[in-house]
């Protein structure tokens, strides 16, 4: 194993004995894990666990040390909350001491990103098994002789989130704290079991790291290529529900990764070892590839399960709507391993956005300003589960389409972003998986996935390319007039006519949200991706 077990002794006052290495097998973790309270192996073979009262992200208690190395860089404010270093000795502190009380820790070492010119060598410490193993999913494996030579970590994770944070300390809002510190590159969670947390602290890692030392693009899309010469990839960006990870898993391309991606000068590559797939109403019927996916190895987070068979049932929601499942990406069938596309950029980037309001049409082709200004809004439709607290869908807008994970301002992204599309010529489309004419309080239906993915397809095999468009208005939009068997009211709601009543309204009303969302922006961007965006 690589990592010194005498350091553990010393900073947590542990018996060494007591640790489970990364490379102790699965089913070690799985013996821990029936240990705990409420986890148990479901009949499909994957671990089943709770995550307690905390069933999603906690955004308002994501914290950044200030701190002289990245005060400067950081992007201060709602997103990025400072506390102050005294702080941050305190709860890692906490942490710490919860883990010395620990009959048993686990310990994992990682990478984050595939291509190993850019990878980071990442460190988990943690008390629970299911937390262990999620990580063991999430990030990259090394092989046995990398974990010879893996020596001190790049950045360091201490879980110690069934113990809770200090609320009455300076800046503190509540008993849950996940703060990252960029001088020291370590992470501290208090208060919250949720495991998305620690994804999504290294993303947020991958964020700053990525761009001020080497100059990459990070990026919350997911990835795929296709099979035949050409290898074009398609990079999909959007928030949790739009259908990153289900789109992405298309059985005729390649998957490269569901969620988090690096474009360098070199290529794509992905951040993570595996997936983090939602489970609500799934089925093998609707995505069989995340279906077969769940099995021995597995996480299974939140979902609810017959006692007596074992029998998982991904309708029910009584404990949450963000259920989900960790798996390795390999158990993915059409998975690229290794999860990398080098000298490959991209042919097409789709933004997605879930318009609960059915305003969007299902598809618009987009000018390189449109892309920034969309790009930059981010608008969709918060849907129910993803974060504490959201019961209902809300409309959102979530800069660069991963706003909670940004470390720097977004039009250090956007910027990015634009300079690798017009270099590579890349072609650009918005996406609405949501509603379309109709929005879900007045009856709507969501866009069939059967058709989305006919856009696709579309897309990728070059047909929207020769088909005649017209102009949607206020957005300015341009909407294909066919796209195979698509029907013509989600290419363009206006032509039908017993739900068209009202639409203008409604785009109008929208649009007004895009002018407010962007005022925030407006500064720092040029005078013809502002006049992309609607017109009121």
């Amino acid at each position: 194993m690589s990592f010194d077990h005498s350091q553990f002794k010393s900073a947590l006052g542990l018996d060494p004995e007591a640790i489970v290495r990364h490379n102790s097998s699965v089913s070690i973790l799985y013996e821990d894990g029936l240990q705990e309270k409420g986890t148990i192996i479901s009949s499909t073979g994957a671990l089943t666990a709770y995550s307690g009262s905390k069933t999603g992200r906690s955004p308002r208690d994501k914290r950044i040390v200030d701190e002289e190395t990245s005060t400067h860089n950081i992007w201060w404010g709602p997103v990025n909350r400072k506390v102050n270093e005294n702080v941050w000795k305190i709860s890692k502190e906490r942490a710490k001491d919860y883990l010395r009380t620990r009959d048993k820790l686990f310990v994992v070492d990682a990478f984050a990103g595939w291509d190993p010119k850019y990878r980071i060598k990442v460190r988990v410490v943690c008390a629970r098994a299911y937390h262990a193993l999620f990580m063991k999913n999430m990030l990259i494996t090394p092989t046995e002789e990398e974990l010879k030579t893996f020596g001190e970590p790049d950045f360091t994770i201490y879980n110690a989130g069934q113990f809770p944070a200090n609320r009455f300390t300076d800046g503190m809002t509540s008993s849950t704290s996940v703060e990252i510190n960029f001088k020291e590159m370590e992470m501290v969670i208090l208060g919250t079991e949720y495991a998305g947390e620690m994804k999504k602290g290294i993303f947020t890692v991958m964020f700053y790291l990525m761009p001020i030392n080497h100059n990459v693009l990070t990026l919350h899309s997911s990835a795929n290529q296709s099979t035949d010469d050409t290898k074009d990839v398609t990079l999909f960006f959007g928030l949790s529900g739009t259908g990153k990870t289900t789109l992405s898993a298309d059985p005729h391309r390649l998957l490269i990764g569901d969620d988090e991606h690096c474009w360098s000068d070199d290529g794509v590559f992905n951040i993570e070892g595996g997936c983090y797939a939602k489970c609500i109403g799934l089925s093998h019927e609707r995505e069989p590839d995340i279906f077969q996916a769940i099995r021995f190895g597995s996480v299974l987070e939140n979902v609810v399960y017959d006692k007596e068979t074992r029998v998982v049932d991904y309708h029910d929601i009584s404990i949450t709507e963000n259920t989900r499942c960790a798996y390795p990406i390999e158990f993915i069938s059409n998975a690229k391993i290794p999860c990398i596309a080098n000298e490959r950029h991209p042919s097409n980037i789709v933004l997605l956005t879930c318009d609960a309001r059915g305003v969007l049409p299902a598809v618009s082709r987009l000018t390189p300003e449109q892309v920034m200004y969309h790009f930059i809004s981010g608008y969709t439709s918060k849907m129910t589960g993803t974060e504490e607290g959201v019961t209902e869908p809300q409309a959102t807008f979530s800069s660069c389409y991963g706003q909670p994970f940004l470390a720097l301002h977004p039009m250090k992204y956007a910027a990015m972003l634009s300079s690798k599309m017009e270099k590579h010529q890349t072609k650009a489309w918005l996406l609405n998986t949501g509603w379309v004419g109709q929005g879900i309080n007045n009856g709507g239906k969501r866009c069939p996935l059967a058709f989305t993915r006919e856009i696709l397809d579309n897309i990728h095999n070059g047909s929207l390319n020769d088909v005649e468009y017209e102009t949607y208005p206020v957005f300015n939009l341009q909407v294909p007039k066919s796209c195979g068997n698509v029907p013509k009211e989600l290419l363009n709601p206006f032509h039908d006519a017993a739900h068209s009543k009202g639409l203008n309204g409604r785009l109008q009303d929208l649009a007004q949200l895009f002018d407010e969302n962007f005022e925030t922006y407006k500064g720092g961007c040029t005078k013809e991706v502002i006049n992309a965006g609607p017109k009121i």
